[in-house]
């Protein structure tokens, strides 16, 4: 991984943003002091902007776009966007189930602190498929691949949702369906967390220019949706 170039999709004067691959930490912290790799950070400086600082964070399994400031002092210009409710994430998952045309979860959500906090995520089911698993005690299955739009943004927020309509993310291993997550990785040998982080819209705060992108799936989530 060390090795690997991260895709910028997006950069100018102030900022960049990145298609951050599965299974890679944002930057070391207090809640990776246990993970001894390489971080998402440590390989955009190493590719030329010595600076870059990230705005937010993704969960280390879950891939997708992320924002970087250029330089330390413009952090906090573009964390406000967050604060204030100026940005519009969407992610792509596949869940378990067939799930409801549109929701909203709005069920709070534990912090690392062991407090609960307020939180709340607007879902489309975009498609929904049956699959010729056999998963006792059934001989079919059925998953929905799911648009979820965090409104607030706690830890774990879109997984533990998921799990709370009961219709748990794909190889979620915390919050997940074992059976399921079993035959994904010994049958179809697909290892990787189905949470994408695919859509960010945002009013530059320094240039005041749009920005709107989208980052396409990973590779491995075809092996599921060309499947039988």
């Amino acid at each position: 991984m060390s090795q690997e170039t991260i895709s910028v999709l997006f950069e100018d004067e102030q900022c960049l943003v990145v298609n951050k691959p599965g299974n890679l930490i944002v930057h070391h912290s207090y809640y990776a002091r246990n993970i001894e790799e390489t971080s998402l950070t440590d390989l955009i400086r190493a590719q030329g902007w010595e600076n870059a600082s990230p705005v937010h964070r993704l969960d280390r399994k879950t891939s997708g776009l992320l924002l970087f400031a250029k330089e330390s002092k413009w952090v906090a210009e573009f964390q406000s966007l967050f604060d204030k409710n100026e940005i519009e994430k969407k992610y792509l998952a596949l869940l378990r189930g067939f799930v409801a045309a549109e929701g909203i979860i709005d069920s709070p959500v534990k912090n690392d602190r062991g407090n609960y906090k307020e939180a709340k995520t607007i879902f489309n089911c975009l498609e929904q498929f049956e699959r010729n698993y056999v998963i006792p005690p059934y001989e079919k299955q059925r998953y929905s691949l799911v648009e979820m739009i965090p409104v607030t943004g706690r830890m774990h927020q879109l997984r533990i949702h998921a799990n709370k309509i009961s219709h748990p993310i794909i190889n979620d291993p915390k919050y997940g369906n074992r059976h399921h997550n079993h035959y994904f990785q010994e049958k179809l040998g697909i290892h990787e967390l189905f949470l994408h982080a695919y859509s960010l819209k945002f009013k530059q705060p320094i240039s005041g220019n749009f920005i709107d992108l989208q980052a396409s799936l990973p590779d491995f989530w075809s092996v599921f949706l060309n499947g039988t």
